[in-house]
């Protein structure tokens, strides 16, 4: 007789423990959209992820000896750093700023110890996707270390798998259909430059269709659809 052993899962305290810090941080987003409390909220989020300790005000500023812990405990509040994206011309400002803090606290998650959680963490992004994108769907994957541009210019259809690593360039706007896969560093552009001109770059939608299959380190450029069903790249094995 065969038995059929059900999907890993932590320990019933830590998916207790998880559970509810993931509604608390979901809760938290959607009662507060200003950019300057979404800050507070993450700031003081990673301090606790990164430090093991709550954000306790000012930091001594005047001895040398703490520049360094300073320049970690400054950098994980949104307010104190700069992404890429806030240098494009095409950034959508009031829209990009609320979500700033958001894609901050993806990329800082991702990068601290329990990024690798693998339960938690699809649970995590999915959760934060839904204040990011566009559309977010049910029963998505997003795995380790996304590399996303806007963020609200990218819909996600139910049940959409992207797997670690992949490159999201939604500067022109990315649609993922329902049941696609996106490969492990697979790279989905929708912004093209002028090979004359670098800094001249033309934004153009990419769709991805239901059920279709980008392979691990695929390409898709700007402006293509691939359509419902259809494979890109290279599947040995017919996997991923």
């Amino acid at each position: 007789m065969t038995t059929v052993s059900s999907a890993p899962h932590p320990a019933p305290e830590a998916e207790e423990v998880y559970r509810r810090w993931l509604e608390f941080l979901d809760d938290e987003f959607v009662r507060h959209s200003s950019p300057e409390r979404r800050a507070e909220i993450v700031r003081d989020q990673l301090y606790q992820l990164y430090l093991g300790r709550p954000h306790e005000g000012k930091l001594n500023l005047t001895l040398t000896s703490e520049l360094p812990g300073n320049i970690l405990g400054l950098s994980l509040d949104p307010a104190n750093v700069t992404l890429e994206a806030e240098y494009f011309a095409d950034a959508d400002r009031e829209r990009y700023n609320e979500r700033k803090p958001l894609l901050w606290f993806w990329q800082m998650f991702d990068r601290s110890p329990i990024g690798l959680n693998l339960w938690l963490g699809i649970r995590f992004r999915c959760m934060l996707g839904r204040h990011i994108f566009a559309h977010m769907g049910t029963g998505v994957k997003i795995y380790h270390g996304i590399d996303l541009t806007f963020g609200y210019n990218l819909s996600i259809g139910d049940g959409a798998t992207i797997r670690q690593g992949a490159l999201l360039d939604d500067r022109g706007g990315i649609t993922i259909g329902k049941g696609a896969v996106i490969g492990s560093f697979a790279r989905v552009y929708s912004q093209t430059h002028d090979p004359d001109n670098f800094d001249h770059v033309t934004l153009v939608p990419t769709v991805i269709g239901a059920g279709a299959r980008i392979g691990s380190h695929a390409i898709v450029l700007a402006g293509q659809t691939v359509a419902p069903g259809e494979a890109v790249g290279s599947f040995p094995a017919d996997r991923i």
